[in-house]
């Protein structure tokens, strides 16, 4: 196998990978209040940015991605409470799509105030770009083997919670009827709130592992991110788990085999083709479903 094909094809995943967990964060809101957190890619920059700052303040790496991540769950409670819900009180209302891309760009600025608009180093986590294996003769960094399935991972989870689990049916019923769902006992407050912490967490690991594989991070990291994550989610079918992964599998291989064969000036262009696609042949994606609304 060509080795410049194999690590085009090793980067696409890997990368196509993150933009699955970004799908999955986006789809995790869409599930209970049909809205999206636009500002996803400002959560993944700032959850890898505090991590660095926290390390560099002498706390150990772990105890820093933890620190990092309970503040950006932290934050998804202060998006949906101050940024979602107000937006959401009008009929037919899209004012969340201002307020959550309004507050992405205002952690942007706070990162950039707080930290500095330069890169910074990101430390390794796991391992190091240095460290290999051995895949069909071919040798395969193991950062993108650990984003890969640290993704898959989650959305299989993510799959038996909602399918095996009473909260996961509870989620399932907000999705469908959220009105029907309280009158039964459901608290749809806390699912919904549940939602988006859940959606953060996956933001924040994003970042993390995306941070990982590029070594830098700086306050503009996570704004492509998100937009690719969201060609993904609608690739695959909004509110589908399995329609997250292969979305993201597909736009990353994608975008990777267009940039390394043709331009990288191309990448997002190929992805945005791919969306426009999907919306012209079918709207629902490859695994969402059509919606019928009752009069």
């Amino acid at each position: 196998m060509d080795d410049f094909f194999f690590s085009l094809v090793l980067a696409g995943i890997s990368v196509g990978a993150v933009y699955a967990l970004v799908a999955l964060g986006l789809n995790l809101t869409f599930w209970t209040t049909r809205a999206l957190n636009f500002g996803q890619g400002s959560l993944m920059m700032l959850c890898a940015m505090l991590t660095v700052h926290l390390a560099a303040q002498g706390l150990a790496l772990l105890l820093a991605v933890l620190g990092a991540l309970f503040i950006i769950g932290g934050l998804g409670i202060f998006i949906e409470r101050f940024a979602v819900r107000p937006a959401l009180k009008g009929a037919g209302s899209m004012g969340w799509v201002v307020s959550t891309l309004g507050f992405g760009i205002f952690l942007q600025g706070v990162a950039a105030k707080w930290f500095g608009a330069q890169a910074v180093a990101f430390p390794d986590i796991l391992f190091s770009a240095q460290d290999y294996v051995s895949v069909f003769g071919q040798y395969v960094s193991l950062q993108y083997l650990v984003v890969l399935l640290v993704a898959v991972a989650l959305i299989l989870l993510l799959e038996l919670f909602v399918r095996k689990t009473v909260w996961g049916q509870a989620v399932h019923a907000v999705s469908l009827d959220p009105e029907l769902a309280g009158v039964q006992g459901i608290p749809v407050r806390r699912i919904i709130l549940g939602s988006f912490i859940a959606s953060s967490l996956l933001a924040g690991v994003a970042g993390l592992l995306i941070a990982q594989i590029g070594g830098t991070v700086d306050p503009a990291f996570g704004f492509d991110l998100v937009l690719l994550g969201f060609v993904a989610a609608v690739f695959g079918g909004m509110g589908s788990s399995v329609g997250a992964l292969v979305g993201g599998l597909v736009v990353g291989l994608t975008s990777k085999l267009v940039g390394g064969y043709i331009s990288t000036a191309a990448e997002h262009a190929i992805a945005f083709a791919l969306l426009m696609a999907m919306l012209a042949l079918r709207p629902q994606g490859l695994f969402g479903r059509i919606e019928v609304s009752k009069a």
